[in-house]
């Protein structure tokens, strides 16, 4: 028997929308206090500019599936750390309010985390640097076209790197084929055979 999905059923995809116009810091505020109790949304901020997004299930599961695996690893090579999922990052004098999808302080806290993720399914992408450049964290991944691009901050901007810094002896090949595994306690299981492997 096949089971179809209603329209109603069908997963949302994430969608973006940005408010016309420009907007100080105040009214961000504002905007951002009117619009904290409704479920699922996130609001961005930069140089005057806000946006409004959902995101979907496709992107809230690779999300979860490369912080599971991230997590499995650093838990496996005894490596400290703090996770502190998608916590805003804001200033106003840095004209910048944002979260990333996942991030962590490698050893111990700090001003700002060291390692921060961004999945990016339909649009975003490494332009989302910027923001992170207001803040010079470290490093900053993103999963695009199912790859994993690194990006490192040194000399006050980013360059892409080929691997993590902080991570160097992860197989982001290795970490991508089990992210893109459709059971992730077998992604899970691969993913812990392939570290010990390796």
């Amino acid at each position: 028997m096949t089971i179809q999905l209603t329209e109603q059923q069908n997963p949302v995809n994430d969608q973006y929308f940005i408010l016309p116009g420009r907007y100080n810091w105040q009214q961000f505020k504002a905007i951002q206090a009117v619009m904290q109790d409704v479920p699922g949304l996130k609001l961005t901020y930069f140089d005057g500019c806000v946006e409004f997004m959902t995101t979907g299930e496709d992107h809230e599961m690779i999300k979860k599936f490369i912080a599971i695996l991230i997590e499995a690893y650093l838990f496996e090579k005894g490596i400290r750390f703090i996770p502190i999922g998608n916590a805003t990052r804001e200033a106003e004098t840095k004209g910048a309010s944002f979260a990333p999808d996942e991030s962590y302080y490698i050893g111990t806290k700090k001003e700002h985390p060291d390692l921060a993720i961004e999945v990016a399914l339909t649009s975003g992408g490494t332009d989302k640097l910027k923001k992170y450049k207001r803040f010079q964290i470290p490093e900053v991944w993103f999963w695009q076209k199912n790859k994993i691009l690194i990006y490192r901050f040194r000399q006050n901007d980013y360059e892409q790197v080929e691997r993590s810094e902080f991570l160097p002896n992860l197989d982001l090949e290795l970490l991508v084929r089990c992210v893109l595994m459709s059971d992730i306690v077998e992604a899970r299981m691969a993913f812990i055979n392939g570290i010990r492997q390796s």
